[in-house]
């Protein structure tokens, strides 16, 4: 593989200064540079990629075995080498007759049961027949943070053509006024609480959690009768008074920023029905199928994945631009960031030896068009180049505002254009020469309207953000970072990097509500601690 590596970097040195624009001029380079599946369409036209490089590509994903740790993913196998654990959150959404086996043990019964019992819950609570003290149930907060957060907060708020009845609201933050402002304007005798937490002791979601109970107890006689526990520690949720038939768990071989499909994505469930969100199931299990069966590079995650790796450990960007050009998204940069990073953000092989090239990306993003108003300068005229990756959908949910849609997709696709194209000197001087100013005064302003151009993107395009193309979408992401690590040799399930800050973090917190002073640590948190205790 790294021989691999080493023709690709000797590739982008010589094409490095070529432009992309030039590629573009091919009326094949569409057709050519383009996958689709189903409703989806990856277009990777407007980067440096020819078709050399990607062979050179390919030729990297066979050397790495894609292949064969794709199918010891999907048939159960202890990827996650350092936790000793399947990485299977595929079998959530996996059709009515698959059988997995997890040491030796088919694990579909469980699902289909856990995901029966979701089912039953929310049509109840939906339809009038789970009923809090005050009688119909309003609204549903559910507390959780990171993986039991993200993926549930971005899904409900992308469907929100879907919903109906009640309204979800979401609370991670330990920060106590994200818990006061949500529950503000709630009626403690009409809302459930939905406490997300595998162990049941996650610090921030228990503490979100007694605080939600505390304001439920002022008016509610048994509060745990309107919690529900996404957790597999129902000894602690009955501690809490939460019964067994609203304690919804989940194994071990589902990570947390893999979890939306399970009972982490209940909140969705009641938001959108089971209907849809079984369509939502399905929609990324179709991704999964197309995952595992289609070719090279008429495999989106594939694809997807070989142009972050170029862009990334070859071509050295180390950043990556989420855009999705549809509101209801805005909260999937954050979501990626999460699933990337996480993933991805490694330093040693899954062997425990040092990376010998950089891993994952900086991915961070905002919708469009707000974006365009904050940081676009400087992915136009900025130093440092960063990849940008459009989302953006053909129709919108709103027909009688189809002509605000048109506005929308013209800006993501004049982006992109301009990314790619730039503005000459000969063009900027064009354009000031028309305001008729002094000769000094014109050729200064020409050089701040030129745009360099050659800024690589791609874009992601689809008929209509459904709960099936959404499922997709995030299906798609999820395959594009196993590759990556796949490729890059590293263990993309597990994420020790968040341990130390919260051991630390513990014992913080008893030097800043006391008297005790923080002299083991060093003079910079000590004088911190210090500080914020007066």
């Amino acid at each position: 593989m790294d021989d691999s590596w080493d023709r690709l970097h000797a590739a982008w040195a010589d094409v490095a200064q070529r432009p992309i624009r030039a590629l573009c001029e091919d009326p094949d380079r569409f057709s050519r540079f383009s996958a689709r599946f189903d409703g989806l369409l990856l277009d990777y036209a407007k980067t440096a990629m020819d078709d050399g490089i990607r062979q050179g590509l390919l030729a990297l994903a066979r050397a790495a075995d894609v292949a064969g740790a794709r199918a010891a993913m999907f048939s159960g196998a202890a990827i996650n080498t350092t936790e000793g654990r399947a990485a299977l959150h595929t079998a959530l959404r996996a059709g009515p007759t698959a059988q997995i086996l997890v040491d030796g043990r088919d694990v579909m019964p469980e699902v289909r049961e856990t995901r029966a019992r979701m089912a039953a819950f929310a049509t109840a609570l939906r339809g009038g027949g789970f009923h809090a003290a005050g009688g119909r149930v309003t609204d549903v907060v559910n507390i959780g943070i990171g993986g039991s957060d993200l993926g549930p907060a971005m899904a409900t708020a992308a469907l929100a053509p879907y919903h109906d009845r009640p309204r979800c609201h979401f609370v991670s933050n330990v920060d106590g006024a994200h818990i006061h402002d949500t529950l503000q304007g709630l009626d403690p005798k009409t809302t459930v609480v939905i406490v997300a937490s595998k162990t049941f002791t996650t610090a921030e979601t228990m503490t979100n959690a007694a605080t939600a109970r505390d304001w439920m107890a002022r008016e509610v006689s048994e509060p745990g009768a309107q919690f529900v526990a996404l957790s597999s520690n129902g000894a602690g949720a009955a501690e809490w008074g939460i019964a067994p038939e609203r304690v919804f768990g989940f194994a071990d071989w589902v990570g947390g920023r893999y979890s939306v499909w399970g009972p982490i994505g209940l909140s969705l469930m009641i938001a959108i029905g089971p209907d849809q969100f079984d369509l939502f199931l399905g929609g990324a299990a179709s991704m999964d199928t197309h995952f595992r069966e289609a070719e090279g590079q008429d495999n989106l995650p594939v694809m997807l994945a070989l142009v972050g790796l170029w862009h990334r450990q070859v071509c050295g960007y180390p950043t990556r631009a989420v855009l999705p050009y549809e509101q209801r998204l805005a909260q999937l940069p954050d979501y990626l960031q999460q699933l990337e990073m996480e993933s991805n953000g490694k330093r040693v092989t899954r062997d425990g030896a040092p990376l010998s090239r950089v891993s994952g990306p900086i991915v961070w993003g905002a919708a469009g068009t707000n974006g365009q108003h904050a940081f676009y300068q400087l992915l136009h005229q900025g130093t440092d180049i960063v990849p940008c990756e459009f989302l953006v959908a053909a129709e919108g949910h709103e027909p009688e505002l189809a002509h605000h849609h048109a506005l929308l997709v013209a800006n993501c696709l004049a982006q992109s254009e301009a990314l790619m194209k730039g503005r000459s000197m000969q063009e900027a001087r064009a354009i000031v020469a028309a305001r008729g100013l002094a000769p000094d005064a014109a050729e200064r302003e020409a050089h701040h309207r030129v745009f360099p151009g050659n800024r690589p993107s791609v874009t992601l395009a689809f008929d209509k953000l459904t709960p099936r193309r959404l499922g997709q979408i995030i299906a798609l992401y999820e395959h594009r970072v196993f590759v990556e690590g796949v490729i890059l040799g590293i263990n993309s399930f597990d994420q020790w990097g968040v341990e130390l800050g919260k051991e630390l973090a513990t014992a913080l917190e008893p030097l800043l509500s006391g008297s005790e002073g923080a002299e083991d640590k060093d003079a910079s948190t000590a004088g911190l601690v210090a500080f914020l205790r007066r």
